[in-house]
C-alpha cells in the first residue's frame, strides 16, 4: 500500500521489485485458473503437472499418514540436516550404487534441504566466479537460478531434435574444453525430454569432468523413473571413483521417486569440502530443514520400503507412459525418440492444424477442454542480458505429464483427442 494515499501501488509506479514471471508449470496453472481450473478438481486433467500421483498405488507400501513430534522438534535443527537421515541417505547410495567399491559415501557427504529448488539455490550460492554450462531444453527453474547469482557466467548448449536431444561423450568433453567450463548442470533423466544418460555414456561424462576438474551437477530427481533394460535407478554415484575427490554433485529427494512432493525433502550428495561450503550457504539462505519431516523420511528410505516403492512406481508409470505415447502418436503428435525416463512425453505438435501446432496455442485451446499442458518453449533455458529480448526455441513441442492417476490421465487424453479431431474437421 502507498503510505500517503493508502491505495494499492499500480504496476506503472516505481517500486523496489523487479518484474518476474512465474516459471513453467506455475505459469500454466495461473493461466488455467482464468478458465476455471482449481488444483484437485477431478473434472480437469493436469497433464502439465510436475508431481507424480501421490496416493495409494498398486504394489507400493502404504502412504505415511502420521508424523509424531518430539520435544526437540520445536528447536532449530542442524543446517546440514539431522545426522540420522544423512547417514540413511549415504547408506542408500552405497547400497544401490557403490557395492564393492573402496570409497563410500558417509553422512559428511550429504546435506539436506527443503526441496529440490532450495538444494539448487544452496549449491548455486556456494559457487565462486565460474563459467557454468547448461543444456536446452532442460528444467525451467535453471533459468532464473542462473540469472540470480552474478558470480555465475551461464553458457547455453542447445541440443537438437535430429540427435534425439543427446550429446555424445566426445562432444560433451569437447564442450568443456572449448567453452572453458568450470561446471556443467544437467537433469538426468532429463526433464522434459526423458533422455537418460547411463552406463558407459554416464561414465564418460564423469571421467571428462574428473580429467578437466569441471564440477558436474547432476539433477537426479527422476533417478528411479527408468523404463529401459535392466529397469532400475540411474545415478552418477555409480561412476564416481573417490567420493571426496571427484567433482560430482548429485541432487535428489523424496519429491518424485518416493511420491512425497509436499514434504519438501531434498538432498545434495558431494565431496566433503563441497558439502561444508554448501552448508555455509544454507546458514544464511534458509537456516536448515524441519526436523519432524526428516525423521519421517527415515522410514521412507528404509531399504525394503524404498525398494518396494520404487519397483511399484516403475511398473505403474511404465504402463502410463505406453498409454500416453501410443494415444498421442495416433493423434499426429511426433516422438523422435521414446523417452526412457521421467514421467513426461516430449511431443512434436508441428504437424497439427493451427493453432494447435504452437505450444502456447495448444495450451490455451486445451484449457477449453479442461486439460493442462506445458509449452516446449518454457524449457528453452536462456539467461539474457538485462532488458534484452529472448527468442525462444521449441515452440512446436509440448511436455505431456503422465504424473496423474491412470483414470485422470486417460480422461485428459480423451479430451485432447476430441480437441484435435474438431480442429481437423474445420
Amino acid at each position: 500500500m502507498d503510505s500517503k494515499t493508502n491505495s494499492p501501488i499500480t504496476p506503472s509506479e516505481k517500486h523496489a521489485f523487479r518484474s518476474l514471471p512465474f516459471m513453467g508449470v506455475i505459469r500454466v496453472n495461473n493461466e488455467a485458473a482464468a478458465f476455471g481450473y482449481q488444483a484437485g478438481d477431478p473434472s480437469w486433467s493436469n497433464l502439465g503437472q510436475g508431481q507424480p500421483e501421490f496416493g495409494p498405488m498398486a504394489g507400493a507400501p502404504p502412504r505415511v499418514s502420521v508424523i509424531k513430534l518430539e520435544p526437540t522438534d520445536h528447536a532449530y535443527g542442524p543446517v546440514e540436516g539431522v545426522l540420522a537421515l544423512r547417514e540413511r541417505i549415504a547408506a542408500h547410495y552405497n547400497r544401490l550404487f557403490r557395492a564393492g567399491k573402496r570409497s563410500l559415501y558417509r553422512a559428511e557427504n550429504v546435506a539436506i534441504a527443503s526441496g529440490g529448488r532450495l538444494a539448487l539455490s544452496r549449491a548455486a550460492a556456494a559457487l565462486d566466479c565460474i563459467r557454468l554450462g547448461y543444456f536446452s531444453p532442460d528444467y525451467t527453474a535453471y533459468e532464473d537460478l542462473l540469472a540470480t547469482f552474478p558470480r555465475i557466467e551461464p553458457v547455453r548448449m542447445e541440443l537438437s531434435a535430429q540427435n534425439h536431444f543427446r550429446i555424445t561423450p566426445a562432444d560433451f568433453a569437447a564442450q568443456i574444453e572449448e567453452q572453458r567450463l568450470d561446471a556443467v548442470m544437467s537433469s538426468n533423466p532429463c526433464n522434459p525430454t526423458g533422455v537418460v544418460i547411463r552406463g558407459s555414456e554416464l561414465a564418460a561424462w564423469v571421467e571428462a569432468a574428473r580429467r578437466r576438474s569441471c564440477t558436474l551437477f547432476m539433477d537426479e530427481f527422476y533417478s528411479h523413473y527408468f523404463y529401459g533394460q535392466p529397469a532400475g535407478p540411474i545415478s552418477a554415484a555409480a561412476m564416481v571413483e573417490n567420493v571426496n575427490e571427484d567433482p560430482v554433485v548429485i541432487l535428489d529427494g523424496l519429491t518424485k521417486c518416493f511420491r512425497y512432493p509436499g514434504w519438501r525433502v531434498g538432498w545434495i550428495l558431494a565431496p566433503r569440502e563441497m558439502i561444508q561450503t554448501i552448508t555455509a550457504a544454507g546458514s544464511f539462505l534458509d537456516g536448515g530443514p524441519p526436523q519432524p519431516i526428516q525423521r519421517a523420511a527415515l522410514n521412507v528410505l528404509e531399504p525394503a520400503c524404498a525398494d518396494q516403492e520404487t519397483d511399484a512406481l516403475r511398473r505403474v508409470f511404465a504402463v502410463k507412459q505406453r498409454i500416453t505415447i501410443e494415444r498421442l502418436s495416433k493423434l499426429g503428435i511426433g516422438f523422435e525418440h521414446r523417452p526412457e525416463g521421467t514421467f513426461y512425453a516430449w511431443g512434436d505438435i508441428g504437424k497439427l492444424p493451427p493453432p494447435l501446432n504452437n505450444g502456447i496455442g495448444f495450451m490455451r485451446e486445451a484449457f477449453k477442454h479442461r486439460v493442462l499442458t506445458v509449452p516446449g518453449e518454457f524449457f528453452d533455458v536462456q539467461v539474457a542480458a538485462r532488458n534484452q529480448p529472448i527468442q525462444r526455441s521449441w515452440s512446436n513441442y509440448i511436455r505431456f505429464s503422465f504424473g496423474p492417476t491412470r483414470e485422470n490421465l486417460e480422461a485428459g487424453l480423451d479430451r485432447l483427442a476430441e480437441m484435435i479431431q474438431r480442429a481437423r474437421a474445420k
